[in-house]
């Protein structure tokens, strides 16, 4: 089966950018972790607004203004617990993790770019590389802000030292980390595309130096 060089491109260029912008999209949004405590607010005649959003910078209140979260970088001398300290950390990593990934998408593109106008083999194997290597940073960058929310969540229920109260409460991972997923599927497929243009040239290369 002959595969055709300019439709990879097409393709690679339409799911590479489709990848950028939804984790510029997640980043920039706070619905990674939403808390519906709407049924709590019912039960207490909705004076409070307990429910909230969260995303990697601040936390929202669904009738109030948001907040940001407290820096991660700036708690050496601060007088806290060995648990919020892990937290901390947790959330440090993943918030560098993320603006990491749109960096190395970015020098991605640029490379791609260049490779598939140059037809370049060892570039387009390169980019191919490190667009996967970025869609290990998103994904490490996944993983780490998930077990931060079950740890976060599990010193909420420690402090709380009332599980009663989460039966009225819906906690739920939001639609932006669903977009992060989305935007790590269509850069595996980036860098697997480039890794297969790579091979498509680098197999015409040959032809060419046979005849």
């Amino acid at each position: 089966m002959k595969v055709n060089l300019g439709v990879l491109s097409l393709f690679v260029a339409l799911v590479g950018v489709s990848s950028f912008i939804f984790l510029v999209v997640a980043i920039a949004t706070d619905f990674w972790y939403i808390i519906d405590a709407s049924k709590l607010e019912t039960s207490r005649n909705g004076t409070d607004a307990l429910s909230s959003h969260s995303g990697l910078w601040r936390t929202c209140r669904v009738r109030n203004e948001c907040y940001p979260l407290i820096n991660p970088f700036w708690h050496e001398n601060a007088n806290i617990t060995d648990s919020h300290r892990q937290l901390l950390y947790m959330h440090g990593t993943f918030v560098i993790l993320m603006p990491l990934s749109l960096i190395l998408m970015i020098f991605g593109g640029m490379t791609g770019f260049i490779s598939i106008l140059a037809r370049a083999y060892l570039l387009l194997l390169m980019t191919g590389l490190l667009f996967l290597f970025g869609a290990l940073v998103t994904l490490t960058g996944i993983s780490v802000y998930i077990a931060y929310s079950a740890a976060a969540f599990k010193e909420a229920v420690c402090l709380l030292r009332s599980k009663d109260l989460l039966v009225e409460i819906d906690i739920r991972f939001g639609w932006s980390l669903a977009l992060v997923w989305i935007s790590f599927v269509a850069e595996v497929l980036t860098g697997a595309v480039f890794l297969l243009a790579a091979r498509v040239v680098g197999l015409k290369q040959r032809r060419e130096q046979a005849l």
